[in-house]
């Protein structure tokens, strides 16, 4: 048995397991990796997860080389024997072409990405914090936070526990907000999100195909809405990944920088793209395994700031999406990490004013890393926008392999940040002289 499990059984638990040096709030990438490198430093962490494991969620499931890479640092198997299928790069379909590129080959990130099903690999990840010594309390369902009255610090958070709904309270000095986009934490300590920032929505559903087995990413950048009497390209994109269990996730990222945005039922456009799929690619509803969902995608620092009165913003809590390919485990795992670095060296400090100045680099280390970078991923949601500028752009983009493969490099921000080529250094570059805002 689990400690999760004999945790919600138990009535009245003890005070003493309720205190912890702290609170991560969401066992999804984020808050996992957050408590895994906090439990690996030495630091007693409280793991508090609403539901119960194995658990849904809606994602593409495709990880590049930058999620990779954190799974590496968090010691998970990724072997294919333990269930994991590698990817090459990626296949970029639109304007007529089909481009093929594979990942590139870098000092800083591994040359390969993987595929695997959320409902599996979020346990895989909490799980590996259990091991590094966090306790994980599944069915925790989180609701106020615990408020000093003097200071207006968050020092614990209130919660209902196990399918009795025990009501019980949980008390750390610090707490992790990785509650995803609706952060219910967040909001009740006052941080809403940043209605200046781009926000978008993915949709998907798996089939039975016999493309289950490709080893390309597939990204199609041009998303027609072929049900009227005349076609429109819409602002987004369309994916398909094969799961290497006998299904595809295909799916598709909407930006909320059109007017189609909201006008749209886009689980309708999803059914519509994929009946418009070689018949022999088993894209149609007898084929479908699960039901079309759907979920938001905050972008770009779209909740700041990632701290304040003793709580940290680590992942979708704190809109950490990639605003190029929204792409949000890599980040949630990485700004977990960050946060539990500082978070470590905070603890360490002697002195209230010592751990808050500690502290208070975690916000200024986010942006300096991403800040750049996502300045210029508005930009780019701003342009794609546009069905007439994205037209023009795939159109005559995909005909010339060399910017493709720049674009790659862009857009999955994957460079090295010292000792890289020509296209690292111009991306780097930009990423340095863009606003860190």
């Amino acid at each position: 048995m689990t400690e999760s499990a004999s945790v919600t059984d138990s009535v009245t638990p003890a005070r003493s397991e309720h205190s912890a040096d702290v609170i991560v709030v969401g066992a999804g990438p984020a808050g996992s990796a957050t408590a895994y490198h906090l439990a690996k430093s030495g630091l007693d962490v409280l793991l508090l997860e609403k539901t119960a494991f194995p658990r849904e969620k809606v994602c593409g499931d495709g990880l590049t080389p930058r999620a990779t890479k954190q799974l590496v640092a968090m010691g998970i198997d990724i072997s294919e024997e333990a269930g994991w299928l590698r990817n090459k790069g990626l296949r970029i379909i639109g304007g007529g072409s089909r481009l093929q590129l594979d990942w590139p080959e870098l000092a800083s990130y591994p040359d390969y990405g993987l595929v695997r099903k959320r409902d599996d690999f979020d346990e895989q990840l909490a799980r590996q914090a259990q091991k590094a010594g966090a306790r994980l309390y599944e069915r925790c369902n989180v609701g106020a936070p615990i408020v000093h009255e003097l200071t207006g610090h968050i020092t614990g958070v209130h919660a209902k526990l196990g399918e009795e709904k025990t009501p019980v309270t949980f008390h750390a000095p610090l707490v992790v907000a990785a509650d995803g986009n609706s952060t219910r934490l967040s909001l009740a300590m006052g941080l809403h999100r940043r209605e200046d920032r781009p926000m978008g929505v993915a949709v998907r559903t798996y089939f039975t195909s016999p493309r289950h087995d490709d080893d390309y990413l597939e990204s199609w950048l041009e998303l027609w809405d072929r049900r009227g009497a005349q076609d429109r390209l819409l602002p987004g994109y369309g994916w398909i990944f094969g799961m290497g269990d006998g299904t595809s996730n295909v799916g598709l990222g909407i930006l909320n920088s059109s007017s189609a945005f909201k006008e749209l039922d886009w689980r309708e456009i999803l059914k519509a793209w994929c009946a418009s799929m070689p018949a022999d690619w088993g894209y149609t509803p007898e084929n479908m395994t699960g039901p079309i969902r759907g979920a938001a995608l905050p972008m770009a620092f779209n909740r700041q700031p990632h701290y304040t009165r003793g709580l940290l913003l680590v992942g979708d809590a704190g809109g950490l999406v990639n605003p190029f390919n929204g792409e949000g485990i890599a980040y949630a795992m990485e700004s977990g990490a960050i946060a539990a670095e500082v978070i470590v060296q905070a603890h360490a400090r002697a002195t209230y004013a010592q751990r808050e100045l500690a502290l208070a680099r975690y916000p200024k280390i986010l942006k300096d890393t991403y800040g750049g970078y996502y300045s210029l991923g508005r930009a780019f949601v701003k342009l794609i926008g546009n069905p007439k500028v994205m037209k023009i752009a795939t159109q005559r983009g995909l005909t010339h392999p060399l910017l493709m493969r720049f674009t790659l490099k862009m857009l999955a921000n994957l460079t090295d940040p010292t000792g890289g080529d020509a296209m690292d250094r111009i991306i780097n570059g930009l990423s340095k002289v863009a606003p860190k805002a």
